[in-house]
C-alpha cells in the first residue's frame, strides 16, 4: 500500500493517522506540492485532481481524503472509524465534513496561492482570509461538540473520523498564528488526540519530507 502524502498537508495527515489508527503498513511516497509536483503529468495520470492524497492500494488508485477514509475503514474496520449506528454516524459525519467541506477547501495552499498570486491579495488580507473561514469552521463544530457532550475525542471514549478531521486542520490553524482558545472544546480533544501514538506518529515533523 503506497500512499502519496505531502507532511504539510492536513488531509495528507488525515490519512496518516488513519492509517496508523489501524495498524496498517504503508509506503509513504513524498509529493512536494510547494514546487507543484502534484501537477506532474505523471502524478496527475494517476490522480486526475492534481492533489495529495493518493492511496495506491495493490494497483487500486483512490484520490481526495474523505473517500480513501471510508474505503479504508469499510476494509479495515478495526478500529471503525465511521459508526455503524445510523445517527451516531449521520452526527460524525457531520463534524467531519464542516472540517473537509467548509474550512479546509478555502485554506489550501493552492487557495492562498491563488489570492496571492493571481489576485494579487496582500499577505495581510490573505491571513485575515485564512482567520476568517477558521473562525467561521470551528465556531460550528464547537458547538456541534457541545451539542453531542464531546469526550476525550469529539464523539465520547471512541475515536472517529471526526477526530482525524479535526486534528490536523487544528494543527495548520495553529502553525498559521490563529488564536483557538476561544473553542475550548475544540483544544481538548486535540490536545487529549495528541497524546495518542497514532497520532503523534503522524504529524507534520515525523515525517520524512519534513521541512521547516
Amino acid at each position: 500500500m503506497d500512499l502519496y502524502s505531502f507532511f504539510n498537508s492536513s488531509t495528507s495527515y488525515r490519512l496518516r493517522i488513519a492509517l496508523a489508527l489501524k495498524n496498517l503498513d504503508f509506503n509513504l511516497i513524498p509529493v512536494n506540492i510547494r514546487v507543484m509536483e502534484h501537477k506532474a503529468p505523471e502524478y496527475v495520470e494517476k490522480n486526475p485532481s492534481a492533489s495529495v492524497p493518493l492511496l495506491d492500494d495493490n494497483g487500486f488508485q483512490l484520490g481526495q481524503s474523505m473517500a480513501i477514509l471510508d474505503y479504508l475503514d469499510a476494509k479495515y474496520p478495526e478500529p471503525r472509524l465511521i459508526p455503524s449506528d445510523i445517527q451516531q454516524r449521520a452526527r460524525v459525519l457531520e463534524v467531519a465534513n464542516v472540517i473537509a467541506c467548509d474550512m479546509h477547501p478555502l485554506n489550501n495552499l493552492r487557495v492562498l496561492r491563488y489570492l496571492v498570486k493571481d489576485l494579487s491579495v496582500s499577505d495581510d488580507a490573505k491571513n485575515t482570509w485564512y482567520r476568517h473561514w477558521i473562525d467561521e469552521g470551528f465556531r460550528s463544530v464547537e458547538a456541534l461538540l457541545a451539542r453531542g457532550q464531546s469526550g476525550p475525542f469529539c464523539f465520547g471514549e471512541q475515536v472517529t473520523v471526526a477526530d482525524v478531521c479535526l486534528v490536523p486542520q487544528v494543527a495548520n490553524a495553529l502553525r498559521m498564528g490563529c488564536d483557538l482558545q476561544v473553542y475550548p472544546r475544540v483544544m481538548a480533544v486535540f490536545a487529549h488526540c495528541n497524546t495518542l501514538p497514532a497520532f503523534q506518529k503522524a504529524a507534520p515533523d515525523q515525517q520524512p519530507d519534513y521541512q521547516k
